[in-house]
């Protein structure tokens, strides 16, 4: 999937409410701070200068660069009663970092529409030829740019148009998944908000509750209102946050709508707002509370937000189970299937769907499911999915997981497989997401905001729920009874475990200084540990920029066994199971060729040679086991990472949530 969409998105617009600039300013860069750890190469923002002029400034690098680029600039000292500042952190996706393709991005010289735009216009080639043949030039070597060419070409082809009605020719051309918000010195205190695919939140902060209704009309475009149903600012103070999520705007105000696809929101002069729809469908859009708490978006006493959130994950598998498991009368509470789990029990197969580590969860989980449901279970990468484009029944159960509850190919194999009927299942960690409120039912990870790119907590919580799901689709069962509460006991458990591994966190950094300038890294293992391989491969990928793959010690024989040599690093999962005879087979073939492999293995197990490296983890059910090891593998791609030097929180080249 085209890592197109991380660029992030913050607007702030004051009616009514007088703040100087530097005000205005900090709280632009404050917005940009909270959405930092989306990943991004370049900012900028765009606020009024005197005589209603738009001054835009830009930095390729951090937002430090740009708040000392802002110093730089003179601003008139009066305050503003009335303003709409607009900010962006850029990832390059269409032409390389450098300012000029960096956001705020303006139609002209005289910046008469001035646009910041998240996710990616796939026909902007097009596009751009037919305003080129036209004698529009261009400056940049973005897709963006078009939006405000053809902003200025439909007013330059009529003046006399409202910006709305510019807007909405715009959208009839531009495609793609995407989110902007459009300002023009031409309408002064007017401000557009569209979304197509990209998510976008409002956040409302008024004088007074009763300028705020608990729902607002949405109509359709080029219709005009039969009557005012929009929030009105014209005689009360009234501020906006407009955001790409809810991290950037939780420190002003928890008052929020999520905007569905196709919303328009249009801000007039006044401070009033209007919800329009460029589809078809009219309806209402609901005020909602925002969820997250300011403190969890901050590292605490971690160097950075992925440490932090490995060492939450004691704390963050329990708010996954809380109140979910009825340990005396042996039943699983979820509120979230309770009008479908019937219907889920009756179907005929149950298919996983997600990206990365998502899949990865649903690979640990898997056996499990196949045990107490039993029927046949299915996994599928998404992207490859949509590939294939296969047969999908009436009688499946789809299951999708996602952190960010945006996950592109996600989104579209949920819609794919809702097309066909399918029964359609979302595990996510986000409220009022794409998958959350397009799915039938779900589980909510409730593990609080992921910051870091790297998912960890996510990972976790995400294997906790699918067991969750699978004790609960076994409930009914007699014969799978005793198993059923083997495992509730040892969720119970868990946490003190997860507790006690992450003691291991000083062996692990040592390890991680004896292998951290290796070029390559194997890491083996088997049954409910294929999944642990896959997943620290990726998070060694994802995090240290080394190669690693995983490999299921069961195909040795069939090809990898040709790489081992006394030179090779190996990390061999080797906890004890009812495969552990399996899995000790395959640790003596690496053995016998030289191999010299660190191993993770349970407390007390003295059977391994004295030479090898070992990491010895508390021991757990079979079917939990791949949550306790995991931690000391995320804690190994972590250690590794900083010992290279490089950024844990934004690795280069990804973004949190891959949403085009």
């Amino acid at each position: 999937s085209h890592n197109g969409n991380m660029c992030g998105i913050f607007a702030y617009l004051n009616y009514h409410t007088p703040k100087d600039r530097q005000e205005i300013i900090n709280t632009l860069l404050g917005g940009l701070r909270r959405l930092e750890y989306r990943g991004y190469d370049s900012s900028g923002l765009c606020i009024t200068g005197s005589q209603g002029s738009p001054q835009i400034i830009k930095m390729v690098g951090n937002i430090d660069h740009l708040e000392r680029r802002v110093k730089q600039f003179e601003f008139p000292s009066d305050t503003v009663a009335n303003h709409v500042g607009i900010a962006h952190t850029r990832w390059a996706t269409h032409g390389a970092v450098c300012e000029r393709n960096s956001h705020p991005i303006s139609s002209d010289p005289n910046a008469e529409f001035i646009v910041v735009h998240n996710g990616i216009i796939t026909n902007y080639e097009a596009l751009k030829k037919m305003l080129m043949s036209k004698g529009y030039t261009f400056e940049s070597d973005t897709d963006t740019e078009v939006i405000v060419k053809l902003a200025k070409f439909f007013r330059d082809t009529d003046p006399r148009q409202s910006f709305r009605r510019i807007v909405t020719e715009i959208i009839g051309l531009a495609q793609g998944a995407f989110a902007i918000v459009i300002i023009s010195p031409h309408f002064p205190g007017e401000c557009i908000a569209f979304r197509v695919g990209s998510p976008m939140i409002l956040g409302i902060k008024a004088a007074t509750a009763e300028q705020i209704q608990s729902e607002l009309e949405v109509k359709a475009l080029g219709v005009t209102p039969r009557r005012r149903t929009s929030l009105d600012g014209s005689t009360q103070g009234i501020e906006y946050f407009i955001a790409s999520d809810g991290s950037a705007i939780v420190e002003h105000t928890k008052t929020v709508i999520y905007l569905e696809h196709n919303d328009l929101l249009h801000f007039t002069a006044n401070g009033g707002m209007e919800v329009f729809t460029a589809s078809d469908v009219e309806g209402h859009r609901q005020m909602k509370t925002l969820e997250i708490e300011l403190n969890q978006i901050s590292k605490g006493d971690f160097e950075h937000f992925m440490l932090k959130e490995i060492f939450e994950q004691e704390k963050t598998v329990v708010n996954t189970m809380r109140g979910r498991i009825d340990i005396d009368r042996h039943r699983i509470v979820l509120g979230g299937l309770a009008n479908h789990i019937g219907d889920i029990m009756a179907s005929r197969r149950v298919i996983f769907f997600g990206c990365g580590t998502s899949y990865n969860a649903a690979v640990a989980a898997r056996a499990l499911v196949e045990e107490l449901a039993m029927v046949p279970v299915t996994l599928e990468l998404a992207s490859d999915f949509l590939d294939r484009e296969p047969p999908i029944h009436r009688s499946d159960t789809c299951v999708f997981i996602s952190q960010s509850g945006e996950t592109a190919d996600t989104l579209k194999a949920l819609e794919y497989c809702k097309a066909r009927n399918a029964l359609c299942l979302g595990i996510t960690n986000t409220v009022g997401s794409a998958i959350a409120r397009t799915t039938d039912c779900g589980i909510h990870l409730n593990c609080g905001p992921e910051i870091g790119v790297a998912s960890t907590k996510a990972y976790t919580s995400q294997i906790i729920a699918i067991s969750l799901f699978a004790l609960k689709l076994g409930e009914d069962s007699f014969q799978t009874r005793d198993r059923r509460v083997q495992v509730m006991n040892a969720l119970h458990e868990l946490p003190s475990l997860i507790k006690k591994t992450l003691e291991l966190d000083a062996q692990v950094k040592a390890i991680a200084s004896e292998i951290h300038h290796e070029k390559s890294l194997l890491i083996m293992g088997r049954g409910y540990q294929y999944a642990t391989c896959l997943e620290t491969a990726l998070k060694i990928k994802e995090l240290t920029y080394m190669h690693s793959e995983a490999v299921a010690s069961g195909e040795l024989k069939h090809g990898p066994l040709a790489l081992i040599d006394e030179h090779l690093p190996i990390l061999f999962v080797a906890t004890k199971d009812k495969l552990y005879d399996k899995v000790k087979n395959g640790f003596q073939q690496v053995i016998a060729r030289r191999g010299k492999p660190i191993i993770i293995c349970s407390e007390g197990d003295d059977t391994m040679p004295a030479e090898c490296r070992k990491l010895m983890v508390p021991q757990t059910v079979d079917c939990l086991q791949s949550i306790v090891n995991i931690i000391p593998l995320q804690l190994l791609a972590y250690h590794i990472a900083t010992q290279r030097g490089v950024n844990v929180d934004q690795p280069r080249n990804l973004a949190k949530s891959v949403t085009t």
